[in-house]
């Protein structure tokens, strides 16, 4: 075991290609890739034209790719080496304030010029709509990572960016807007009155705070419409996205490798589902493919509880039913997160491989309160001086956990988690937090209930 702090990888160290589990699910892999995905008119299996009428062809083509190597293209490695690779630290003053016996380390990937783990895959996308000729993209964005890290990507090469944010973000993370804005990106409080089904929801709630699935529908509508100009971008949930962030994993697996130890759990928050696949799929290939044993867990909130309470069916990606219908565990397309709910991590369904693991056993899931998480993110910024996402400090929290158990205990163990974004545009939050201003939250289960009486209606 070394006695090091920071594990710093070089340039040279940066992957060459990206891991892709589609070979490696312990389950038909044709159930997470696009022939499980149903058109959301016809709901039969979709068409090659009807998805790159949305994707570039070449991320279409990942998707169903049994390759488990893809490589990845020159040109987006040398955008990846403006921050990759990113550190791996180990968090010793965190497990001496804790007085734990685990050895606590962490991915940080708040270095990236947008502060997130987004840009890995949105530099991805923006490459393939430019080898296509594409004029930009449409896109929707909740808290602004995604839509910053898109902003960015589609800026290095000359594309427009078009962007539809939650209005209730619109209005209380004025800073990463004003990111999207200075990268080229036009900004858009969704639901608008851009599209027809932003206005029919205007018109009937005029003062309607939006929603992630309604931001993906104005995207996808906007995307649809304009007759071939744009491609559609998605920042989570679909295979070739989990895929572009495995980089996260790679670079982890060489870093502890220097650190002289392995993880027992490794650890990362759950939205939609790119971090934390990021993080976890590589070790999850060795799980499987040499017989290693880490767990792997998945963390997200009490107040969007899409593993732990979500039902595992299909249903649409998006509010309006224009976007592709998927199995996943699901609080119902219908979902509206609470206004009280500080903490991000808002989309109503999850990433069908995530899924699919998740109800096979090969991964954990647990859910955390936001206050709960917020004291934790405190705790980590006391201890280690990185301020983090509200997202990731669901993965900070549950470390901690984890690290208090082993003190329970009485023994080591080595804790791995991502941390995937610095919180420093997040600031109204922590500052809602301090001033007593967010409470103890569970999403009610009458409303999940509720929800599920408007699934698609599937004969598969």
């Amino acid at each position: 075991m070394s006695e090091q702090t920071k594990f710093v990888l070089t340039e040279k160290d940066l992957p060459e290609k990206w891991y892709n589990i589609n070979p490696d699910m312990p389950v038909n892999p044709a159930e997470t890739a696009w022939n499980a995905v149903l058109h959301p008119v016809t709901k039969q299996p979709v068409t090659p034209e009807f998805l790159t009428a949305l994707f570039p062809a070449r991320f279409v083509g990942e998707a169903v790719s049994m390759d488990r190597w893809i490589e990845i293209p020159e040109e987006v490695r040398e955008i990846y080496k403006l921050w990759r690779p990113t550190p791996l630290l180990r968090a010793r003053r965190l497990e001496k304030m804790l007085d734990t016996p685990a050895h606590i380390y962490y991915k940080y990937e708040g270095v990236s010029p947008v502060g997130s783990h987004k840009p890995n895959t949105a530099v991805a996308q923006a490459f393939y709509a430019k080898e296509e000729g594409t004029l930009g993209f449409t896109t929707e964005t909740g808290a602004g990572q995604w839509g910053s890290a898109l902003s960015m990507a589609a800026n290095f090469f000359g594309l427009e960016c078009h962007v539809y944010m939650v209005k209730v973000s619109y209005g209380l993370k004025p800073y990463r807007r004003i990111i999207m804005e200075n990268y080229g990106a036009t900004v858009t409080a969704s639901p608008s009155m851009n599209t027809e089904f932003g206005r029919k929801l205007l018109a009937e709630d005029p003062d309607n705070p939006g929603s992630l699935g309604i931001a993906i529908s104005e995207a996808v509508e906007a995307a649809v419409s304009s007759n071939g100009k744009y491609k559609y971008s998605l920042g989570s949930v679909l295979g070739p996205v989990l895929t572009h962030q495995s980089v996260i994993g790679q670079e982890a697996l060489k870093q502890m490798e220097m650190a002289g130890e392995y993880p027992d759990v490794v650890i990362g928050c759950v939205g939609g589902g790119s971090n934390f696949a990021g993080i976890a799929f590589p070790f999850l290939h060795l799980n499987f493919t040499e017989g290693k044993k880490t767990r792997i867990m998945a963390v997200e909130p009490t107040a969007c509880p899409t593993l732990t309470k979500g039902q595992y069916t299909f249903d649409y990606g998006d509010t309006a039913g224009m976007a592709p219908i998927v199995k996943m565990h699901t609080l119902g397309h219908t979902f509206m997160p609470p206004d009280i709910h500080a903490g991000g991590l808002r989309y109503h369904g999850m990433a069908p491989h995530i899924c699919s693991l998740y109800d096979n056993g090969d991964i954990e899931a647990v859910a955390l309160d936001q206050l709960d998480t917020f004291e934790g993110a405190l705790q980590f910024m006391k201890a280690e001086g990185i301020l983090p996402a509200p997202e990731s400090s669901h993965a900070v929290r549950a470390a901690i956990n984890e690290a208090l158990q082993a003190k329970e205990e009485g023994r080591e163990k080595v804790i791995l988690f991502n941390l995937s974004g610095h919180g420093l545009f997040d600031l109204a939050s922590y500052a809602a937090y301090n001033q007593g201003g967010l409470r103890r939250y569970r999403y009610p289960d009458d409303k999940i209930a509720e929800a599920m009486q408007h699934l698609p209606q599937v004969n598969l």
